[in-house]
């Protein structure tokens, strides 16, 4: 499978993007989904999970509240809406896939997945 991730563009503090993931090549309501942001000079982080079904969902504390995390296992898309954005929210944004998860888990480690798009900027001016 492979994922392409799409959405990301220069906002000011305070506004919105929504970053989408389209999956091609399997299906991908079996995947365990998440989003990953790395900033220059600093490791990936974690910012947001989902399982396969989309009823359980994490986030990283620094996100909370601002982001939502959601996907359509209909049309192979993973979304993240991302309000309130913050000049340290400016990364390059990933999506990411776990195949052999467990059916209702989601996952908040970089090692848990192993597919990866190929990443999206978001810079946020102040």
């Amino acid at each position: 499978v492979q994922l392409q991730a799409s959405g990301g563009g220069l906002v000011q503090a305070g506004g919105s993007l929504r970053l989408s993931c389209v999956a091609s090549g399997r299906t991908f309501s079996g995947l365990s989904m998440g989003w990953f942001r790395q900033a220059p000079g600093k490791e990936r982080e974690f910012v947001a999970a989902i399982s396969w079904r989309g009823t359980r969902l994490s986030y990283a504390d620094s996100v909370k509240g601002r982001f939502t995390i959601s996907r359509d296992n209909a049309n192979n898309a993973l979304f993240l809406q991302m309000n309130s954005l913050r000049p340290e929210d400016t990364a390059v944004y990933y999506c990411a896939g776990r195949t052999n998860g467990i059916s209702g888990a989601y996952y908040t480690t970089v090692g848990a997945y192993d597919i990866w798009g190929q990443g999206t900027q978001v810079t946020v001016s102040s």
